[in-house]
């Protein structure tokens, strides 16, 4: 990958924020992925301990509370902030997030930003820049949002927009998913909004047959609530940890290895020669997990992915493994239509609002149009999981989302083309994770939740066909 457009061939003075700042433009000039992103910046120029932290927290913390600091922003400058030069604009809502999120002295955050915006973007505007962040520092962040936020009584769910960094629509949405009405009390959309703002920990599975959690409590991990293969890392590289390194281990949220688990259950045990399907396995976080599983078991998993350079990446997660064959393929339009498994897992593409802590540029990127065009492609696979089922089969569907129009509404629709498949009880077979129901009638199938369960917001329904 290429140096982000304006790197200086000199050492940067203040190589941290100048990472900051490079992922910033990055995500909002070419769609990059900042956790993709900003880990190579910090190994590519050599930073570690306290700088590469301080990268971290200004990259990421600058992201999640973007429309917080954009509503202050435009009270303090006298232009359409849309129609800055980019590195101005994301220099200041560095500076902001400096002033109001974090602890860095007010003319130390004012000073580092003037001297950053005059590295990228020249003299001129450094003037424009120290105007409008010393308006900013007139005020902590608890008395602009008395000021930029509507009146939460007149308009609770642009209030809870502008205090916690969320577009309307999210807000709405998430209310909807948990059942609480805008006109009355939001305790629980508030709570999952400011757990989205939250730093999250990284969590790890171990894969079985490879490792299990005691080896990742011996190399450092803290044991995972629920999930019998997995472990929190505080801190640190995930990369580089011994079992991560190694293969015996990834990367992976304990909502995902619930649901992998909870499809397992569902299907009990496989026995010799039983058949698994993930039907759209990219990029492999679970069907790493099941190809252990499926081994454990005497089972043989297949995991389809319909794009080459994702497949790869499953090849990659599930090479330890011996039980697993990845195949490019469709799962909309199966090559394996005259086969059936006991099995089957449809983790489709969705539009990752259940991961906004780990990936907080995804809530500025995504639009409700997208949660439109989504709908159509996760029934065709959840068809098509279906059909691959043999009589008696588990489907398991999953979405990395709480949106209704990508988990319930899509398992409504699906079924009222006839009854293929009963409902089981998800929340009952995943009985050691409490407050998993979504509301009535929709009991039946478990939704995680940031603020309940310290997860991503993943969807799971586990239906058997008929």
């Amino acid at each position: 990958m290429t140096e982000p457009a304006g790197r200086r061939t000199r050492k940067d003075r203040d190589p941290a924020r100048r990472v900051a700042l490079d992922v910033l433009l990055a995500v909002t000039g070419r769609d990059a992925y900042a956790n993709l992103l900003l880990p190579q910046l910090l190994r590519r120029r050599g930073l570690a301990g306290r700088d590469a932290a301080l990268a971290t927290e200004l990259a990421y913390g600058t992201l999640r509370g973007r429309g917080t600091y954009d509503a202050v922003l435009a009270i303090c400058c006298d232009r359409d902030l849309a129609a800055l030069d980019p590195p101005v604009r994301e220099v200041l809502r560095l500076g902001a997030h400096q002033l109001l999120g974090t602890r860095i002295a007010p003319h130390a955050a004012v000073a580092t930003s003037v001297s950053l915006v005059r590295e990228v973007a020249g003299q001129r505007p450094a003037g424009f820049v120290n105007a409008v962040l010393r308006r900013v520092a007139t005020r902590d962040l608890a008395a602009w949002l008395e000021i930029a936020a509507p009146s939460r009584a007149d308009d609770p769910a642009g209030h809870l927009a502008v205090r916690h960094s969320h577009p309307r629509w999210i807000v709405e949405a998430f209310a909807d998913a948990l059942g609480e009405r805008l006109a009355g009390p939001l305790t629980e959309t508030e709570a999952v909004l400011a757990a989205d703002n939250e730093r999250p920990l990284v969590h790890l599975c171990a894969v079985p047959g490879l490792a299990g959690q005691q080896d990742l409590i011996a190399a450092g991990g803290q044991a995972a609530r629920w999930s019998p293969f997995g472990a929190y890392l505080a801190e640190g590289d995930p990369a580089r940890f011994p079992l991560v390194e190694t293969g015996r281990a990834g990367v992976q949220d304990e909502a995902s290895q619930l649901a992998a688990l909870a499809l397992v259950r569902a299907g009990g045990p496989a026995g010799d020669g039983g058949r698994w399907l993930d039907v759209c396995a990219g990029p492999g976080g679970k069907a790493r997990l099941l190809a252990g599983l499926a081994g454990e078991a005497g089972a043989r998993l297949t995991a389809a992915e319909i794009r080459e350079h994702r497949a790869r990446l499953v090849r990659a997660a599930t090479a330890g493994t011996a039980a697993a064959a990845v195949v490019v393929a469709d799962g909309t339009r199966p090559a394996w239509r005259q086969d059936r498994f006991e099995q089957v897992l449809a983790d489709v593409p969705c539009s990752g609002l259940g991961a906004l802590r780990r990936r907080p540029e995804a809530r500025w990127r995504r639009t409700p149009q997208d949660i439109e065009g989504l709908a159509a492609l996760q029934r065709d696979l959840l068809r098509s999981a279906l059909e691959s089922a043999r009589p008696g089969g588990v489907v398991a569907y999953v979405t990395c989302s709480p949106h209704v129009a990508e988990t319930r509404e899509v398992v409504a629709a699906v079924l009222a083309g006839g009854p293929v498949a009963e409902v089981l009880d998800a929340p009952a077979i995943l009985g050691e994770v409490p407050d998993l129901r979504c509301p009535e009638p929709y009991q039946r199938y478990a939704q995680f939740w940031p603020h309940r369960h310290g997860t991503d917001a993943m969807f799971v329904a586990l239906l058997r066909r008929r």
